[in-house]
């Protein structure tokens, strides 16, 4: 390991050394105390009900925990930020293991669990043939294993219930971990996580404003078209000015380039809380968890990261590259 990847890896004293990260770091403290003032404001006018004033007041202390856990990672080192996504991924399969019963499969999560670390390893050995190898030898080994238990009934379920766990929090969060791998990702990552959770509070706000059409009133019954347009428009504007700013010197500093990974960063954000939706539908269950107060479970809060991590990767990817100056493997050789 050369000095510049194990700078990359732990070196924490380098967190601000990209122009943007500051900033973008500043704007986040910026808008957490602006949010508080709001709801303070809100609640001393009576402009919201008790039950309103309730929620909104947890979620808001849920982010002043939530957003150092999410930054302080990327801020302390790749090797960090690696780890993070890798025990989110883990807690979300968790929950969504134990709501929909896949938890009792004993040597299918195994496989499962051992697929996510596997890829997290990947990431981190900046090994791209193996973290994309991942997959299909997953789906193998899942299938494979899942025949020793010598129980046909059921097969098919719990195979698919397996391959979608792997494919879901260990490739596409896979894929927002392996975004460490860039000179560059401090920056690029917390505008990504700046615009996905700003597209959350732009599709609430749009809708409770100007929405009358249901977007899928089955799923979810409280979104709307016009929030589903406004936050469309208004994350496609906050990536065109954070953009040039986070993506300062690379291929992707294009107008056009920038507006679609807004469009890209909205529709799969929107995606993605609607299919989270559509499964706990399925399953007759309000959150899968209620670890963060106000917010659910960690997937009820990081769905809409799941369909933009590898939308947004593999955009950047076919663009300019991810890591691609220094592509060795770290650990296992060049």
């Amino acid at each position: 390991m050369n000095e510049e990847t194990r700078q990359r890896l732990f070196g924490w004293r380098h967190a601000f050394d990209h122009v943007a990260t500051p900033w973008l770091v500043g704007g986040i403290v910026a808008a957490l105390l602006l949010a508080t003032v709001v709801l303070r404001v809100l609640a001393v006018t009576g402009r919201t009900s008790g039950d309103t004033r309730r929620e909104l007041r947890q979620r808001m202390l849920s982010w002043w925990v939530l957003a150092p856990a999410m930054v302080g990672p990327i801020l302390l080192g790749a090797a960090w930020t690696i780890g993070a996504v890798t025990a989110m991924s883990l807690l979300c399969f968790r929950e969504f293991a134990r709501a929909c019963g896949l938890f009792r499969e004993r040597l299918i999560t195994s496989m499962v669990v051992l697929g996510i670390l596997a890829t997290a390893f990947a990431a981190l050995d900046h090994w791209y043939a193996m973290f994309m190898a991942m997959m299909p030898l997953g789906v193998v080994a899942i299938a494979g294993v899942a025949v020793l238990a010598d129980e046909p009934r059921g097969y098919i379920q719990r195979v698919a219930l397996g391959v979608f766990s792997l494919l879901f929090f260990g490739a596409c969060f896979g894929h927002l971990a392996y975004f460490a791998n860039d000179d560059d990702y401090r920056p690029l990552l917390l505008m990504l996580l700046i615009t996905v959770e700003g597209n959350d509070v732009f599709a609430y706000v749009s809708g409770k404003l100007f929405g009358r059409r249901k977007l899928t009133p089955q799923t979810s019954p409280n979104k709307t078209w016009a929030g589903a347009v406004g936050a469309t428009v208004l994350t496609t504007l906050l990536v065109l000015l954070l953009g040039p700013l986070a993506l300062r010197g690379t291929l992707v500093n294009e107008t056009h380039h920038l507006v679609a990974l807004g469009v890209m960063i909205s529709v799969g954000g929107q995606l993605g809380d609607l299919m989270l939706s559509s499964i706990k539908r399925d399953l007759g269950i309000k959150d899968f968890a209620a670890t963060i107060p106000g917010h659910g479970g960690f997937l009820d809060r990081f769905d809409s990261l799941l369909l933009v991590a590898p939308a947004v990767f593999h955009y950047i990817g076919y663009v300019q590259g991810i890591g691609a100056f220094n592509t060795h493997r770290i650990f296992s050789g060049s």
